[in-house]
């Protein structure tokens, strides 16, 4: 908590007090029964963590990006996979509430912050991960409705989620032709894939999302026709910062527990604790460069996301190292943060994706 404000301080304070008591205790039963712990989600929501960097008169805490980063770290030290599924869910918020109408603002955020419905962020396809700009779901319009056809892959809450953000083309080949449309669950022609087997967030569901003929309103399209993949990525901008933010609490939570384990090692924790707070200060510089609308942004939140990512699971993994054997038995929970970790170096844009970025933005000096 170095350099914060007491705000901060005290939003971080309440979002540790909350890991600890209402999320720790039952992070391994989460992990090893797949339960998506929905009571535990609208606690956190009661506490302002539904919609925390969305405006205050339709229900959010109206908090800047860096206080966002404080509390998804601090929550990340009870259980990362679950607070992951609730940066994904604030990123939607943020994208209804910062791209949507008024309208559109006060009839979905409220219900959303409240957490008493859920929301999905519906970008990658089967044929198109990294390659997002090359999207194939089609949005045909036919008089006040637009027409889904497609499906959408690796959707965080697919299924047991109430609201999807997805991004269609509605247009020509290339960026330019993707728009973003609002999906309710309960629209007919929306379908749900098998749920995914993974090696760790297994707190939070991960199915395919389909579209057959499916009828969503115009009145559902959040900004112009064109403007969904500017849309998604100013919205991943901030998910990479909140992903980051993740890792930096799962490599705390990890550092701590290796600590306790070996307590006649003390000097080990030193380079360990050392990387993480390298992380955690490119991470923070981050989030206040995209709060205040700087240029460089863009490029500082895939800084933070490849360096915190990559760093933090390294700090995860050596710490399940220093538990020798113990570490590899799901008795220990240092073996969780490390398989929930592993995949934030994939998703929000894969770490290789994020070199392209910084090298692109080196080269045009």
């Amino acid at each position: 908590s170095v350099g914060l404000t007491e705000d901060q301080k005290e939003f971080q304070k309440v979002a540790l007090d909350f890991a600890a008591k209402e999320m720790a205790p039952y992070m391994a039963e989460w992990d090893e029964k797949e339960i998506f712990p929905v009571e535990t989600l609208r606690k956190a929501a009661q506490l302002g963590f539904g919609g925390i960097y969305v405006k205050p008169d339709v229900g959010g805490s109206g908090l800047s990006r860096l206080d966002t980063s404080i509390i998804f770290e601090a929550l990340s030290t009870g259980c990362t996979s679950t607070t992951a599924y609730m940066s994904i869910h604030n990123m939607c918020v943020w994208m209804i509430d910062t791209f949507g109408s008024e309208e559109q603002r006060r009839r979905f955020c409220p219900s959303l912050c409240s957490m008493e419905k859920f929301a999905s962020y519906c970008l990658t396809e089967p044929g198109s991960g990294s390659d997002a700009a090359s999207l194939l779901t089609s949005a045909q319009r036919k008089g006040d409705t637009y027409v889904l056809n497609g499906s959408k892959a690796f959707i965080s809450g697919g299924g047991d989620t109430d609201v999807y953000v997805v991004m269609c083309r509605t247009g020509g080949p290339g960026p330019k032709g993707i728009s973003c449309l609002v999906v309710e669950k309960g629209t007919p022609g929306l379908s749900f894939g098998k749920k995914e087997r993974k090696v760790g967030w297994n707190s939070q569901p991960t199915r395919a999302v389909t579209f057959e003929d499916c009828a969503v309103p115009v009145g559902n399209r959040l900004g112009a026709e064109g403007q969904g993949f500017s849309i998604a990525m100013q919205g991943l901008n901030g998910g990479r910062i909140n992903i980051a933010s993740c890792s930096l609490g799962a490599a705390h939570a990890s550092v701590l527990l290796a600590r306790e384990h070996l307590t006649v090692r003390k000097q080990f924790g030193e380079p360990l604790a050392n990387n993480q707070v390298a992380a955690r200060l490119m991470v923070r510089r981050a989030a206040r460069a995209l709060q205040d609308g700087r240029e460089d942004a863009a490029v500082l939140c895939s800084m933070a996301k490849l360096f915190a990512t990559d760093e933090c699971f390294l700090i995860c993994n050596q710490a399940l190292q220093m538990h020798g054997g113990y570490g590899y038995l799901k008795d220990y929970a240092v073996q969780q943060f490390v398989r929930d970790i592993r995949v934030h170096q994939i998703l929000e844009g894969t770490n290789e994706v994020m070199r392209m970025i910084v090298a692109r933005s080196l080269l045009q000096g």
